[in-house]
């Protein structure tokens, strides 16, 4: 009972120093060192206290109370042990801050998943190897700072990524289908073999996706479809398409998740994420990609994926933004049949264009050239009228049938621009229709950001002349008008916004299948002539109105207060009495900032006066000795004032390295 009584008033006195070194130092570190290190700190002291008494003879001394030196003694002594148990605090925390060990049980409950991970990534870092990709993997790639982001790469290695990629699984297929459809980023050889990358697979036995489909409509399938095909329309790696009829008699497709797709999607995004900060600490070219801010970005569009319900907004967005005199076919959408993990939406009709050979010379030159018109028209209509548009264009994605009627398929990626950014869109292609190379370059700089290096303009204003004068006549064969515009800003340094990389990539897509659609179409007139059709609609009377109308709305206020402000400035100017009242520091944080560095410096300057008074002390001769005792006043203070100093110093240590603990 004793022993355990003593462990019990051992562990409190360990806590009671914890809570004390806490709240010393101000920050929340963590209770199993702090407990561990006050053990410590008892334990010492449990055994240099009494050695200090016998050596002092305090038992042997007859007396009934303790000398008033050998008490100061013991309060220094443990007054040091306080501050070396904290001491040693403020040093573990410095190099192992808290909670970057983790606890024993969460070693013991992440192990499986830990040693899961690591094969994962020695998996795919081993296919990159086997693929001939090792070499930029290693430090050494940081002197090929340009060599994956240059036109002058060479065709293997983009073939060799693109089989890497293809072994390395589902994510990493959808990751470079993604990287494919960002031109600005990569050059155009890496765009054509990443473009090829497919992610079709074998499709899973009706047995398993029956209880997804009933799980993701939460009912029997019995109560929402008359027939379902349980053969697959379509299978891929992270969803299959069955063709069904509801009750209710429409003809529909059903596009339901594989079980396990997103558990493997988010296990192989970690990966991700841990390949590209290696490759960003070790090479160079792959801090001049940004290739952790790509993959953040690549990671939260997957994530997206594989949501079917923001695939099922995207879908109502961009039927709402497409005109009906386009007669571009939006499957309609049943949002009360859809989810997280299923999506039921309208069958279309028709052939993918890639695959519409057939489809397509059944139809008359007019039709195709008609088709590829309206398609065009309505693209550039979502762009830069509504702002909401499908930005995967890709010839998979646009299915055309027997009487040449357009539909699109798959809205998992959908782009939005803002009036600016379309405005700017607008000028850009009546430039073009006007051939105005100084106004094309000047749309181009306003919707896009500045280079960090100073831009050549006039050089610029002369590349785009050249590409509008290369495309006017609508004959060349040598790749998309607006595939080389991304080539262009791409040489120039220009960093592209996101949404409007989405609205380029989009018409350097649609470019492509227009001209599956239409060889002959002259797809750069279609558009110079639509861009200024649509800036004259943008520019008729009845629209600059409601934009004045909308500019005087938000100006009213200011108005009705104008006169009577204008009114006292001019009195108090006449009467001498115009004054500017400036409020410093009105921002809290920067108050709060001033008020921490005042604090800094106040703690810093204390524990530098109070180690500089020890030390005089401590050295000081002479002076009166404590009562009953040889031992000198000034060296017990200087002892005490050290002990304050140093206190003082850990506590300005621990105040400069507070933000990086709280991060």
């Amino acid at each position: 009972m004793v022993e355990i009584l003593g462990i019990a008033s051992l562990i409190a006195m360990a806590a009671l120093v914890a809570y004390i070194a806490r709240r010393v130092l101000g920050v929340p570190i963590g209770w199993p060192r702090s407990i561990l290190v006050g053990l410590i700190m008892v334990g010492s002291l449990g055994t240099t206290l009494p050695w200090i008494a016998f050596q002092s003879g305090l038992f042997e001394q007859n007396e009934n109370r303790v000398p008033l030196g050998l008490l100061l003694i013991f309060v220094l002594v443990l007054a040091w042990g306080f501050f070396l148990a904290i001491a040693v605090l403020v040093v573990a925390e410095l190099i192992i801050p808290t909670g970057t060990i983790p606890t024993p049980w969460r070693v013991l409950r992440s192990t499986r998943e830990r040693f899961r991970r690591f094969r994962r990534y020695v998996q795919v870092i081993a296919i990159a190897v086997r693929h001939g990709l090792g070499g930029f993997l290693r430090p050494r790639a940081r002197d090929r700072v340009t060599g994956l982001a240059a036109e002058t790469r060479t065709a293997s290695v983009a073939r060799s990524l693109r089989r890497a990629l293809n072994d390395a699984g589902v994510t990493f297929i959808k990751i470079g289908q993604m990287l494919s459809a960002r031109p600005d980023l990569v050059p155009d050889v890496f765009v054509r073999e990443l473009s090829q990358l497919q992610s079709s697979t074998t499709a899973l036995p009706w047995p398993a996706i029956r209880p997804v489909i009933e799980a993701g409509l939460g009912r029997p399938i019995d109560e929402v479809f008359t027939e379902i095909d349980p053969e697959p329309l379509a299978a891929a790696s992270v969803a299959q398409v069955h063709t069904a009829v509801l009750i209710t008699g429409e003809s529909v497709v059903v596009k339901v998740q594989r079980p396990g797709a997103r558990a493997q999607v988010t296990a192989d995004l970690d990966i991700v994420g841990r390949l590209a900060d290696r490759l960003e600490r070790a090479t160079g070219w792959a801090r001049e990609l940004g290739v952790r801010r790509l993959a953040e970005g690549f990671a939260a569009s997957l994530r997206e994926e594989l949501d079917y319900r923001v695939e099922a907004d995207n879908m109502i967005g961009v039927a709402a933004a497409t005109r009906p005199e386009s007669e571009i076919i939006i499957p309609r959408v049943f949002p009360e049949y859809s989810g997280e993990t299923i999506l039921v939406q309208e069958r279309l009709t028709g052939t993918p264009i890639g695959n519409s050979t057939e489809t397509l010379a059944g139809l008359t030159t007019e039709a195709r050239s008609a088709a590829a018109q309206r398609l065009l028209g309505a693209v550039l209509d979502q762009i830069m009228i509504s702002g909401v548009f499908h930005a995967d264009l890709h010839p998979g994605n646009v299915v055309i049938d027997a009487e040449g009627r357009i539909g699109l398929l798959d809205f998992g990626s959908v782009g939005r621009l803002d009036d600016h950014s379309r405005d700017a869109l607008g000028l850009l292609l009546l430039a073009v229709d006007r051939n105005n190379s100084i106004a094309a370059t000047d749309a181009l700089v306003e919707i896009l950001e500045r280079p960090p290096v100073p831009l050549d303009e006039k050089a610029m204003e002369r590349e785009v002349g050249q590409l509008i004068v290369r495309y006017r006549s609508g004959t060349t064969t040598t790749g998309g008008m607006f595939g080389n515009i991304f080539g262009l800003v791409r040489r120039y340094g220009f960093a592209i916004p996101g949404q409007v990389a989405a609205a380029f990539r989009a018409l350097a897509a649609l470019e492509g299948t227009c001209r599956l659609i239409d060889p002959k179409l002259d797809l750069v007139q279609v558009a110079r002539s639509h861009g200024g059709e649509i800036f004259a609609a943008a520019a008729n009377p009845e629209k600059i109105r409601q934009q004045l109308d909308s500019e005087l709305l938000n100006l009213l206020p200011l108005l009705r207060r104008l006169p009577r402000r204008v009114n006292k400035i001019s009195e108090d100017l006449e009467r001498g009495r115009l004054s500017i009242n400036l409020r410093l520091l009105s921002d809290e944080s920067d108050r709060n900032f001033l008020l921490g560095l005042a604090h800094q410096v106040i703690v810093a300057v204390l524990a530098s006066a109070a180690t500089l008074a020890a030390i005089i002390m401590i050295t000081a001769t002479g002076g009166p000795n404590l009562p009953g005792t040889t031992i000198q006043v000034f060296p017990v203070i200087g002892a005490c004032l050290l002990f304050v100093g140093f206190v003082l110093a850990l506590r300005s240590l621990v105040l400069i390295f507070r933000r990086s603990w709280s991060s």
